[in-house]
């Protein structure tokens, strides 16, 4: 008996109890013409984690390997999805959404070949309590999935298929910003980079980091051959040389993309330098920092009698910090 055929019994209870709940409607989704699937594994995310769970050791297929969550039945129907979230993780239906979902892919179990379909959701809540198949749960970053060491065929193109990792490009020192407009102007245009457009999420490149690119998408290979360096049908991208193995940890970009306060890294105290207006070039030490208007008030060394002046933070850039 291979776990899918053993868990029959599992989703007859989930569709049973599905009937008593109240539906659980969700806007703008449509799968009536997206092909049917043997069963089907959902991914919850919550913010820029991903959940794992183990399957107990008692089970017959994958014992003891990491998981999405495992179900059967019709994944078109959204609601027997949730249902199946929340007996196995004891996450409320309610504060689940579904995102998107996958075309099927042929996982196998006991040397069966059946079609799973990749799903999507995210969560307000991180509580969990694992059941029927799982014995434990962990909240990790996407890009550490392929680190377990053991889990369920094909668990990272699955999870790729309905998410995205993050991949990193090496590039000449100081050639970032040409490259990183480059790999944009091949996904605009009408050549045969076509087929990956969907694949591709997003180039950044941080200005603090250099020879360095990140790139968003669904596999490696998509960014191979978003540079040149897979298939023989596009020109090796100029001034990239190749991707880095593995995926980075969205923790590794998260603080590119969160602004910083012009404050950040003023004291009062600090000696400064006025970079603009009538004061330019002046130094003046500061007494007091408005976070909320990102403000500081500083008081010139020059001046014969000292008077308080309020300019923008960004307008001054600290020489000498305070003991």
């Amino acid at each position: 008996m291979t776990e899918l055929d053993e868990d029959i019994d599992v989703n007859e209870e989930i569709m049973e109890e599905s009937e008593t709940k109240n539906e659980v409607v969700v806007e703008d989704f449509n799968m009536d013409d997206s092909p049917k699937s043997d069963g089907f594994i959902a991914f919850v995310r919550h913010e820029d984690k991903v959940l794992l769970l183990q399957r107990a050791d008692s089970v017959a297929d994958f014992a003891g390997a990491w998981d999405g969550i495992y179900g059967v039945g019709d994944s078109r129907d959204i609601n027997v999805v949730l249902t199946r979230i929340e007996q196995a993780t004891g996450i409320p239906a309610s504060s689940l959404t579904h995102v998107r979902s996958g075309a099927p892919r042929g996982v196998e179990m006991g040397n069966r070949l059946f079609d799973i379909r990749p799903m999507l959701f995210l969560s307000e809540s991180t509580e969990v309590e694992p059941k029927t198949l799982y014995k434990s749960a962990d909240w990790v970053d996407p890009g550490s999935i392929q680190d377990k060491s053991y889990s369920v065929s094909q668990l990272g193109q699955l999870y790729g298929d309905v998410s995205a990792y993050l991949y990193i490009v090496k590039t000449t020192i100081g050639q970032e910003e040409k490259v990183a407009r480059e790999m944009q102007a091949r996904l605009s245009g009408t050549g045969s980079l076509q087929d990956i457009r969907d694949e591709i999420y997003g180039v950044l490149h941080p200005s603090v980091m250099r020879g360095y690119i990140f790139v968003e998408a669904s596999a490696f290979h998509h960014v191979e051959k978003l540079i040149g360096r897979a298939g023989d049908r596009t020109t090796p991208l100029k001034n990239c040389s190749r991707v880095l193995p593995g995926t980075a940890p969205l923790g590794d970009v998260t603080p590119y993309l969160e602004p910083k306060a012009a404050t950040a890294g003023i004291e009062e105290g600090d000696i400064v330098e006025i970079r603009v207006g009538a004061f330019k070039g002046e130094r003046a030490r500061v007494t007091n920092i408005a976070e909320t208007k990102e403000e500081v008030t500083v008081e010139l060394f020059e001046a014969a009698v000292p008077i308080p002046i309020t300019v923008r933070a960004d307008q001054v850039r600290v020489t000498q910090r305070v003991d």
